[in-house]
C-alpha cells in the first residue's frame, strides 16, 4: 500500500447501546489520536443510506470494522455492499479478554468503558499498521 493511502475505519452505530458507544470511542481514538495520518472514519449510517462518498472511500481503501455485538452490522454492511473487510473487531471479543473493564453508560462511558475503548483502539491501531504494511 502506498504511504499516502489510508485505512477506513467503520464502527458500529449501535446508538443507545453501551457496546456501540465503546466501538465508536475506539474508532475516534484510532482516527484522531493513534493513527490520524493513516486512517479515516466512515459512519456506518452513511453506508446504509448509500452515500456515494462513503461507499467510494470504502471501495478505494482497505477497511477495518469495529462491531459492538454479534450482529456485526458494520462488517455485514461493508460486505453486503460488495466490498472487502481487511480486518474486523468486536467490542464483545475485547470485553471477553478484559472482563475487569465492564463498560457502562451510553452518552458517557464509565472509566472502565473508556479503558476498554482504549485497549480496543490499540488493537485496531496495530491492525491498521499491518494493513498499511500489506500484511493482511
Amino acid at each position: 500500500m502506498s504511504p499516502n493511502r489510508r485505512v477506513v475505519i467503520v464502527p458500529c452505530s449501535g446508538i443507545g447501546k453501551t457496546f456501540g458507544t465503546v466501538s465508536r470511542e475506539a474508532a475516534y481514538t484510532v482516527v484522531e489520536d493513534l493513527r490520524p495520518d493513516t486512517t479515516e472514519l466512515v459512519a456506518l449510517s452513511l453506508l446504509v443510506l448509500g452515500d456515494e462518498a462513503a461507499r467510494a472511500a470504502v471501495a478505494e481503501h482497505p477497511t477495518v470494522t469495529i462491531d459492538g455485538c454479534r450482529l456485526a452490522c458494520a462488517t455485514k454492511m461493508v460486505q453486503e455492499s460488495g466490498l472487502p473487510v481487511a480486518r474486523s473487531f468486536t467490542v464483545l471479543d475485547a470485553f471477553r479478554k478484559h472482563r475487569d473493564l465492564k463498560p457502562e453508560g451510553i452518552s458517557s462511558l464509565n472509566p472502565e468503558g473508556q479503558k476498554l475503548a482504549r485497549v480496543l483502539a490499540e488493537e485496531v491501531a496495530e491492525a491498521v499498521d499491518e494493513v498499511v504494511k500489506g500484511e493482511t
